[in-house]
């Protein structure tokens, strides 16, 4: 996970090198909206899935 943060870091640096002017902006935008979806998803469905495991885990506590 750390390796791949690093390596979008490096492209997001040689991107900003470039002088490519609106563009570069628009990526950029684009890509901190992507992250931020992922961002608050990934954060919805871990509470669907601790609250999934705490279900089974009091089902299994009470039938055994």
């Amino acid at each position: 996970m750390q390796l791949g943060f690093l390596h979008f870091i490096r492209k997001i640096r040689s991107l900003i090198k470039q002088e490519s002017g609106q563009d570069l902006v628009e990526y950029a935008l684009v890509i901190a909206l992507i992250a931020l979806a992922a961002t608050v998803g990934m954060k919805g469905l871990a509470g669907g899935i601790n609250k999934a495991f705490g279900s089974v885990s009091s089902a299994l506590a009470t039938d055994v």
